[in-house]
């Protein structure tokens, strides 16, 4: 083990005695749920079933919901297989709870201390594991491969910043990559810089390109179309800080007969965002008060958990949030899943930071499934014909479809690399 790492299992091993606490005073700032604290800790919250068991990890919730399809995949390829899927944040376990299958299994991922990490692979003992993008903890993935638990770092994306920390210490950099059996970054940039930290790569694979469109409740479908009526639906997806109130003032125009769905990326912002639009004189309904829209509604703040799907289904166009930040004078987003609205074939505007999603934009915008703009108040332009134009609008989704239908073939690839590494069927119980 290189110096870099004995230093590194030693310090946390000293400081392990204090994570009771550190925990305990994460939960009371709502940071980690009190209920469920001791997972961090290793000790499990559910009886591991008997047979083998497969590990998949994702520290947020673009990470864990890349998963779903991997989850998929292997209960319907190796129902024998148990699954466990881990994440690090509330978030991500609340979407979790409404999104797994039943039989799936989730915990909160240990901390990366020794005992920490001995107790959840004591308990769990996995036979194989995949973590997605760049989660490196040297004590989880060196003690799960002492233990011959077979590796994949899926997905995975890494920064010019990152590997500049990593290289000040090559050789436990070198030590943790060696220690997956594959490793397939998501695109080129991320290839290259982990190649320069000594990793072999075994290709590309993109989890957050794969996978269906997202869920939804048809029953509530069916009210809240009732509810909007004939009026056209847009639907501003994952908006951030600034956003909200800069869409609203660019459909002003189109008010009378349109109604607007705002849907915040962190619904906890919905709070300054109804003070924000009150202060404007703008009249709207809250979905966290059950409310539904109606004539005397100017739009419909949708500031829960877990229901894009429902209200991308609703929409006549999409205007993809996170993607305004240099117009607004705000720090980059980066953009969002542009894949979400086209896998239903819904036409969508973004505006020009998609830096975290620049392949996939290009390719639709390429195909003519993604229009761009360069700030709010330019959106009206391109929106209103799609409006008034139901057979563009939906030749424009059915192009935005096909060229999410081509981008998706990410999970192919990593069930082919995963496939060898799996124990085989009716295996070491």
């Amino acid at each position: 083990m290189s110096p870099a790492l004995i230093a590194y299992r030693s310090v946390t091993r000293l400081i392990e005695p204090l994570a009771p606490r550190l925990l305990d005073a994460r939960a009371k700032q709502g940071k980690e749920d009190p209920t469920r604290v001791d997972e961090r800790l290793g000790l499990a919250s559910a009886a591991r079933p008997a047979g083998d068991l497969v590990w998949l990890h994702g520290v947020s919730v673009g990470e864990t919901l890349s998963l779903l399809p991997v989850v998929e995949r292997l209960r319907d390829r190796r129902p024998d297989l148990t699954v466990l899927v881990t994440s690090g944040t509330l978030t991500s376990a609340t979407l979790l709870a409404k999104r797994l299958p039943a039989g799936v299994l989730h915990q909160f991922a240990p901390i990366d201390t020794p005992g920490a990490v001995g107790a959840f692979l004591d308990h769990w003992r996995p036979r194989a594991a995949v973590f997605v993008e760049s989660e490196l903890w040297p004590n989880l993935i060196l003690e799960a491969r002492r233990r011959e638990v077979k590796l994949v770092l899926a997905s995975a994306r890494i920064t010019e910043k990152t590997v500049d920390g990593w290289r000040r210490f090559p050789g436990a950099a070198r030590e943790i990559l060696s220690a997956f059996d594959r490793v397939l970054p998501q695109d080129e940039a991320s290839a290259a810089r982990l190649e320069s930290l000594g990793a072999r790569i075994d290709g590309h694979v993109n989890l957050k390109l794969a996978g269906a469109a997202p869920p939804h409740d048809p029953g509530a479908f069916t009210r809240l179309s009732a509810a909007i009526g004939d009026r056209p639906v847009v639907v501003a997806a994952s908006t951030h800080d600034g956003e909200e109130i800069a869409l609203v003032r660019a459909f002003d125009k189109l008010a009378d007969r349109l109604c607007l769905i705002l849907v915040p990326r962190h619904p906890e912002r919905s709070a300054a965002i109804a003070a924000a639009l009150t202060r404007d004189g703008y009249r709207f309904a809250l979905r966290s008060n059950g409310r539904e829209p109606d004539r005397d509604t100017d739009l419909y703040l949708a500031d829960t958990l877990g229901e894009m799907g429902l209200f991308l289904r609703l929409a006549d166009v999409v205007v993809m949030g996170g993607s305004f930040s240099a117009a607004l004078e705000k720090p980059p987003v980066g953009g969002h899943n542009p894949l979400e609205p086209a896998r239903l074939g819904k036409p969508a505007v973004t505006g020009p930071d998609m830096s975290n999603w620049a392949a996939v934009a290009d390719a639709l915008i390429q195909a003519g499934g993604l229009a761009v703009v360069e700030a709010p108040w330019d959106l009206s332009s391109v929106v209103a014909p799609l409006l008034a134009d139901d057979k563009a609008a939906k030749a424009m989704g059915e192009r935005g479809r096909r060229a999410a239908a081509e981008a998706g073939s990410g999970l192919d690839r990593l069930w082919d690399n995963l496939t060898p590494l799996l124990p085989p069927a009716g295996g070491r119980r």
